[in-house]
């Protein structure tokens, strides 16, 4: 990919630096949790070195659909090895109810697990890295239980709490759209927008846009085409773009994904009229 193409931030990184998915449970996930940068470095160079924070964006979710996320505070190492062969294993965690529009921040370090009854949009560092501490007793395609990872798990697990947990939206000011900071810290910042209009979404050299398409249709323009986008694409936006503008035929909601500055993002907030305390419940340091 051209420099120019990913934008002055991106340009250190080997590989592309973030990963987008939907997930749609139909079971309950493993238990599970991802290392950080650091861990990854020394212990994982095989599999890429990187470490691996994510969001959750709830796309939709049936009544009861909950998720686990992050052990209950006073939990210890001790208490965790003692139930984690058990479905009581779930006791430990804290355990939320989804709503449509949620967004779940899971900072490295934080087991969890989501549940079934939902469509998630996952953003996250490119990363692959997870250990599996509990599989409820499936087995893989050749008929065997799926490998676990307890002892990698438990050196990166944070058993004093972490940052993980539900962000409160902060909106943002706009004439075109109806916009909200959804989570940022210092691999991705992802905003969602809801449009009933024709909107511009204007470029930056520092920066590419991933355009994560959750529901409505229309067209995408740049200077030289038009391109037709649905539910569930993602669209790549290059920081040498200047402009693209959305058309949307029938009302548009997508997430803008973003590798930010986070003290850059801070103080545009600040600028903007935002309280501190506001901006640290979004931008997670």
């Amino acid at each position: 990919m051209p420099a120019e193409w990913r934008g002055t931030r991106a340009q250190h990184f080997r590989e592309f630096p973030l990963l987008v998915k939907f997930l749609f449970p139909n079971d309950k996930l493993s238990i599970q949790v991802h290392p950080d940068d650091a861990y990854a470095s020394r212990h994982e160079q095989a599999a890429g070195g990187r470490g691996k924070t994510e969001m959750w964006h709830i796309v939709d979710a049936h009544p009861g659909a909950a998720l686990l996320l992050g052990l209950k505070p006073g939990i210890r190492k001790d208490d965790f090895v003692a139930a984690v062969n058990s479905p009581a294993v779930e006791d430990l965690f804290v355990r939320y109810e989804v709503h449509h529009g949620e967004t779940y921040f899971v900072a490295a370090g934080t087991q969890h697990a989501i549940l079934p009854r939902m469509v998630v949009c996952e953003v996250q560092e490119y990363s692959d890295l997870t250990y599996r501490v509990y599989d409820y007793g499936r087995v893989g395609a050749h008929g065997k239980p799926r490998d676990l990872h307890l002892q990698k798990a438990l050196e990166v697990t944070n058993f004093h709490g972490t940052r993980a947990g539900r962000i409160p939206p902060l909106s943002l000011h706009s004439p075109d759209a109806n916009k909200h900071l959804l989570a940022a810290c210092e691999f991705f910042a992802t905003e969602r927008w809801d449009c009933d209009r024709t909107t511009n979404i204007e470029g930056d050299p520092s920066e590419f846009q991933l355009l994560i398409i959750l529901s409505g249709c229309g067209t995408l323009h740049d200077t030289d085409s038009a391109y037709h986008y649905q539910p569930g694409q993602a669209w790549f936006v290059p920081a040498s773009l200047d402009l693209v503008i959305l058309q949307p035929k029938v009302p548009a909601s997508f997430l803008r994904v973003t590798v930010p500055d986070p003290s850059l993002l801070v103080a545009q907030l600040k600028h903007q009229g935002f309280e501190e305390k506001d901006i640290s419940r979004v931008v997670i340091a």
